[in-house]
């Protein structure tokens, strides 16, 4: 490896000393070392001092250009050293691009965990003395979507997931000089050690029997194999699409929405005893002691009728809200409702709701997948089945 050797102007450096402030001290100093370690970088590519005859040359000498160049201590302008035939390349660019790559990196984290633009460019200022426009955060956050959408994208044929949630979620997008709501689908599961893995987004203009086969087409195209059971809400339309996708897979109503939506229909005073009664019916071992418990409750309460529009929620969706009780006792409590994927959905609308409005539909799909990515990567990796 050639060993580069170099002396600074001192008389130059001491210049700057006496007439500037400390910071400038610091930029000119840096501006001395690189452009010394730039010059004696070509003296070695070409193999020869300069006006030195050698038939080991390699090229010729070619005068220099300037180049402002950012670092963590603001902006600098280097004279870089440049070859007849435009072969030589400094190595300084690629060593210092870690610098760059570090700075890039925290805007992005800033962005992801909910910081505004506005606050980045103000904290970049701060840290790099440089003035830099919302515009110029926002290019470099699509720095992200390789990534992104390589995560978005990758095979599910590897793992068998038996359980999957599904959700959607409504955010804002400025479109054709309008704001209109999109819906975002987001896909989680449950692996046979109990992993949770979040599996699937989406983007959508609403949420629709159509809007949802699509989604699941996505996930099945990249080696989804259909689930032994799906948990989502009640949408009738996913209730469809999940008939037709999922050939042989269950409906799982998520348990938590259901009971909400029975006790939203008693009265508030005088139904203590019914309240008992249902919760003493999905608190049950077996799915038979949940039939049974569920039959008690009608016959005493059925007759009664301030409890018709509770009973008749209950009985019209009880059986697809059991239908975890099929599957082995210590799994239920996982797969009974879609409390975790809710936690997940906060997640993404904690970091959104500084956002307000997207700007188009692909900031939207690449701050939500980072968020995704992050969660994935710090909450459900560390979780132990």
């Amino acid at each position: 490896m050639t060993q580069l050797q170099f002396n600074l102007d001192l008389d130059l450096l001491k210049v700057s000393i006496m007439s500037s402030t400390m910071d400038d001290v610091i930029k000119s100093a840096v501006v001395l070392i690189l452009n010394e370690f730039m010059e004696k970088e070509r003296d070695a590519y070409l193999q020869v001092s300069s006006y030195e005859r050698s038939s080991e040359r390699q090229d010729y000498r070619n005068g220099y250009y300037e180049r402002d160049f950012t670092m963590s201590i603001g902006k600098i302008k280097l004279k870089v050293p440049r070859t007849r035939t435009g072969d030589f390349s400094p190595s300084v660019f690629e060593k210092y691009a870690r610098c760059d790559q570090a700075l890039i990196l925290s805007m992005l984290e800033m962005v992801i965990n909910g910081v505004s633009t506005r606050k980045v460019t103000h904290v970049v200022e701060q840290l790099c003395g440089e003035s830099v426009s919302k515009s110029f955060v926002s290019s470099l956050t699509q720095k992200l979507d390789p990534i992104v959408n390589g995560w978005a994208t990758r095979p599910l044929n590897i793992t068998y997931y038996p359980f999957i949630f599904v959700d959607a979620m409504y955010i804002k997008v400025r479109e054709h000089q309008q704001v209109v709501s999109k819906a975002v689908y987001i896909a989680t599961a449950l692996t046979k050690q109990n992993k949770r893995e979040i599996i699937g987004v989406h983007i959508d203009h609403v949420e629709s029997f159509e809007c949802w086969s699509q989604f699941f087409k996505q996930l099945k195209s990249r080696g989804l194999q259909s689930p032994k059971l799906v948990i989502s809400d009640a949408h009738q339309g996913l209730q469809k699409a999940i008939q037709r996708d999922f050939i042989g897979t269950s409906w799982q109503r998520c348990n938590v929405h259901f009971k909400r939506n029975i006790l939203e229909k008693l009265p508030k005073k005088g139904s203590s005893d019914i309240r008992l009664m249902i919760k003493r019916v999905f608190e049950a071992v077996t799915i038979e002691d949940c039939r049974l418990f569920k039959a008690e409750l009608i016959d005493k309460f059925g007759e009664e009728l301030k409890y018709e529009k509770a009973l008749q929620i209950l009985d019209e969706g009880f059986e697809d809200t059991v239908q975890y009780m099929n599957h082995p006792e210590k799994i239920r409590q996982h797969i009974r409702s879609t409390n975790s994927l809710e936690r997940l959905n906060q997640e993404v609308r904690r970091r959104e709701r500084v956002i307000r409005i997207f700007p188009n539909t692909q900031s939207a799909f690449r701050l939500i997948g980072a968020v995704l990515m992050q969660y994935q990567d710090t909450v459900y990796a560390k979780k132990k089945g």
